[in-house]
C-alpha cells in the first residue's frame, strides 16, 4: 500500500509534468497546415462565438497560457501566439474553450471560480492545523486542518471536468471551422490529452493525501 502512495504521489506529478513538455515540445516543431498562429486561431473562434469583447494578448513563459474571466483575456504564450504550430493551435482554441464556457456559464466553471477565494485560504491554512495536530496529537486541530484541506480538493476535482470540457470545445472548433485537417486531429488531441494528465495527477495526489489524512485521524480517534 505504501509503494502505491509513493508512486501516485511523488511519480504520478513528475510523469505528468514530463509528457505534457515533451508532447507540447514535439508538436510545437510540426507546423499547422493551415498556417494560422495560435492568436489567429483564438480570435477566429472567438469571434465565431461573438465574444468580440475579449482579448487575445500574448505572455511570458512556456505553457503559461490561460483565460482570465475577470478581464476577458486569453493570454498565449509568445510561442504560441506569434508562431503556427499543431501545439499553438491545440492549446490556444483550447483557452478559448474556457471563455466560451465562460459566456455559457458553464456550471462547473462557474463552482471552481467560486472555490478560489476559499481553495486557496483553506489550503494554505490547512497545513498548520495538520502537522500540529498530527504531532500533538490533538484529533480535533487534525479534524479542522482535513475539512480546511477538503475545501481544495475539491476545487482539483472540480477542475477536472472544466478542463476536459475545455478540449472538447477545443476540438470540436477547429474541426468544424477548418482550422486543423483530418490528419492534423490525432496530433492536437494528443497535445490535449497531455496537458489533461497533469490536471489529473494534481486531483489524484491532493484526493490520496487527504485519504491518508482521515486514516491518521481515525487512527487518532480510536486511540482515545
Amino acid at each position: 500500500m505504501f509503494i502505491i502512495y509513493f508512486l501516485v504521489i511523488l511519480l504520478l506529478p513528475i510523469y505528468a509534468q514530463l509528457k505534457v513538455k515533451s508532447t507540447y515540445k514535439r508538436f510545437s516543431q510540426v507546423p499547422a497546415q493551415k498556417g494560422m498562429t495560435g492568436a489567429q486561431v483564438a480570435r477566429m473562434i472567438l469571434d465565431q462565438h461573438g465574444l468580440y469583447d475579449v482579448r487575445v494578448v500574448p505572455t511570458q513563459g512556456v505553457l503559461s497560457d490561460h483565460y482570465n474571466p475577470m478581464t476577458k483575456t486569453v493570454a498565449l504564450s509568445e510561442d504560441n501566439y506569434y508562431n503556427s504550430s499543431l501545439a499553438g493551435t491545440a492549446v490556444a482554441a483550447h483557452e478559448v474553450g474556457h471563455a466560451i464556457q465562460h459566456k455559457e456559464a458553464y456550471s462547473f466553471l462557474t463552482l471552481r471560480s467560486k472555490l478560489v477565494p476559499v481553495a486557496s485560504i483553506s489550503s494554505n491554512a490547512s497545513w498548520i492545523f495538520v502537522i500540529i495536530g498530527i504531532l500533538a496529537q490533538w484529533s480535533g486541530l487534525l479534524l479542522l486542518g482535513i475539512v480546511l484541506l477538503a475545501a481544495g480538493v475539491l476545487f482539483q476535482v472540480v477542475t477536472l471536468p472544466v478542463e476536459f470540457d475545455a478540449s472538447k470545445r477545443a476540438m470540436n472548433e477547429v474541426v468544424s471551422l477548418g482550422i486543423i485537417n483530418n490528419d492534423e486531429e490525432r496530433s492536437a488531441k494528443k497535445v490535449l490529452n497531455a496537458a489533461a494528465m497533469t490536471y489529473v495527477a494534481a486531483a489524484a495526489v491532493a484526493v490520496l493525501e487527504l485519504l491518508r489524512l482521515i486514516l491518521i485521524y481515525t487512527g487518532m480517534r480510536s486511540d482515545d
